[in-house]
């Protein structure tokens, strides 16, 4: 009996000395974390989250975050490309292509995301505030269809330039191809 109490106490005295706390406090879990929700090879992702007293402000907020994530990404993926692409090309235009490259992504960004799905949507309540999250996704080789198409369509790209926007987007679109 003696030797189950001591037990007992050894067991309770551990449980209390392995709970510590963390100056930055306790962890938390939100929705859409993990790499189901991180871009990969295929998908541009994105997540917002949202905080107001009313709940149409914290999805909108969640919405634009969410959007804004997605949008960077692409540009940045995009101007990565472009450079290493004319880097390796020696283009004597090279800068002037980059620019009309850059201002066709933010055209692009600024009137829509091509093939945009909402891949997840959770509004929590605490009393006060409303949180909301929202996962969006776009399929890589859809976004870089949709920019080639954008491109021939611009009446302030030549022909030399679109043929260049062309091979470095055809390279992105056969990357994202899923083999068969």
């Amino acid at each position: 009996m003696r030797v189950n109490l001591f037990l007992l106490m050894i067991a309770a005295l551990l449980m209390g000395a392995c709970k510590t706390n963390s100056p930055m406090g306790e962890k938390v879990k939100e929705p859409f974390t993990g790499s189901a929700y991180e871009s990969n090879n295929r998908f541009f992702r994105g997540t917002g989250k949202g905080v107001s007293s009313k709940d149409n402000i914290a999805r909108g907020k969640a919405d634009i975050e969410a959007k804004n994530v997605l949008a960077g990404q692409v540009g940045t993926t995009m101007k990565n490309v472009t450079d290493q692409y004319l880097g390796q090309t020696e283009n004597e235009n090279a800068a002037d292509v980059a620019d009309k490259f850059q201002s066709l992504i933010r055209q692009v960004m600024n009137t829509q995301l091509a093939d945009l799905r909402k891949i997840g949507e959770e509004k929590y309540y605490n009393g006060t505030d409303y949180s909301v999250f929202i996962a969006y996704e776009i399929k890589k080789n859809a976004m870089f269809r949709f920019m080639k198409k954008q491109a021939k369509t611009d009446a302030s790209i030549d022909e030399r330039t679109l043929k260049i926007m062309e091979d470095i987007l055809d390279a992105q679109i056969a990357e994202t191809e899923e083999p068969e």
